[in-house]
């Protein structure tokens, strides 16, 4: 029998990147990301051979020395590092966003500057839109830039949820730019993305720049999380993503559609982990005589979790297709990421519930994933924004004339 969630129509170069990240994950990733997870560890050699495979440029364009992927094999390679350890599928996420958003909304000059160094892993990129008093609500933005002569901004504010915010050394920062924007402008059309460049590192990375220590988190370890602060940062006027202020916020939503399938791919490789630790437990755990396995209560949760695995598999699979097609995806990308965090949470608690008192123990895999799965309910937006976004566009598709 196939494993779980193939994808159908792939090229032979697909595949091979998928067969050489799987490959990679079953030997260097899943021996040691428990280990390295419990003592929240940078996983600096994992990284190391991400970019000795070119995984940092998957998706940047071969011009500028990426190998010019699509977003579906990025989704893919991501289904599969997740399915070792979450933590690093998180490392690269972020900086394809702001590689993605470069390569779409950047000009010339800083395509030319900052993609040939991320497709190199030279250049590793992090993005930043929420603050300590927003959640979800992006309109909420306090963090601001105000021109300061013709050629340079000052920002100020706090950000929060970094995710790379000290390995990173480029972020792409989203703020408020009243400049050119009168009042009374929509929130969101008063919004500029700012490219930053940064050391690595905590503290004060740049003058007026402050990167605190990590945040001490429940899972997701390994991967730094930051804060970021901005006081009296200047930041020149051609590191205003596109060359235009009051575009950040579209900028941001089509980073964030890529972000949402990434999630998606997350999900559905931690659920895809979590089945197959559930499925060899019960065969190997005996009770009343017989692996757990045959006791018809315990198939039929297997059945149910290989199902929930497929389902989410193909929904994101659908949703990176869409993008790659250049047409709107968030309806698609929205659906994906809602169902595979939520059967991901489901595929993880019954996988745990299989393992009984042993899932409870840090000895077992399954606990790592169980404390990993509830980020991505969270990540790239709540469930809930996800079925405010479903359902407008579902009414923008299914109006009702007259």
């Amino acid at each position: 029998m196939a494993r779980l969630a193939q994808t159908a129509g792939l090229t032979d170069i697909q595949q091979e990147i998928l067969s050489t990240v799987r490959d990679f994950v079953d030997k260097e990733i899943i021996p040691v990301a428990t280990e390295l997870e419990h003592r929240d560890e940078y996983p600096q050699d994992i990284v190391d051979g991400l970019k000795e495979l070119g995984l940092f440029g998957l998706m940047i364009p071969e011009e500028y020395g990426g190998l010019g992927e699509s977003l579906l094999t990025y989704a893919l390679c991501v289904e599969e590092i997740a399915r070792g350890w979450m933590s690093v599928s998180g490392i690269i996420n972020t900086h394809f966003i702001v590689a993605y958003m470069l390569k779409q909304h950047g000009t010339q000059e800083q395509k030319d500057h900052f993609l040939p160094r991320m497709a190199a892993g030279e250049v590793r990129g992090a993005f930043s839109m929420s603050e300590p008093g927003l959640g979800s609500d992006v309109s909420a933005i306090t963090s601001k830039a105000v021109k300061d002569g013709d050629d340079e901004y000052v920002l100020n504010g706090q950000k929060m949820w970094l995710t790379n915010g000290g390995t990173s050394t480029l972020v792409a920062v989203l703020v408020r730019s009243d400049e050119g924007h009168p009042e009374g402008t929509p929130a969101h059309k008063s919004m500029t993305t700012f490219l930053i460049e940064k050391e690595p590192g905590f503290g004060e990375v740049r003058p007026g720049l402050t990167i605190p220590g990590k945040i001490d988190k429940m899972g997701y370890k390994g991967v730094d999380t930051t804060e970021l602060i901005m006081d009296g940062l200047r930041i020149p006027a051609n590191r205003v993503l596109g060359g235009e202020t009051g575009r950040g916020f579209y900028q941001m939503m089509d980073g964030v559609e890529v972000g949402r399938v990434n999630v998606a791919a997350r999900g559905c490789g931690v659920a895809q982990r979590a089945f197959e630790l559930g499925v060899s437990y019960a065969q190997q755990r005996h009770t009343f005589g017989k692996p757990i396995a045959h006791h018809q209560a315990i198939q039929f949760k297997l059945a149910e979790m290989a199902t929930k695995v497929e389902a989410a598999h193909a929904m994101m699979v659908n949703a990176a297709r869409k993008k790659d097609t250049g047409e709107r995806n968030d309806l698609e990308a929205g659906m994906a990421k809602y169902l595979a965090s939520e059967y991901c949470k489901e595929v993880v608690e019954d996988a745990f519930r299989i393992h009984g008192g042993y899932g409870f123990s840090k000895e077992y895999e399954i606990e790592r994933l169980y404390r990993e799965a509830p980020m991505l309910l969270i990540g790239e937006g709540t469930a809930e924004i996800q079925k405010m976004i479903i359902g407008r566009r579902l009414l923008e598709e299914y109006r009702v004339q007259g």
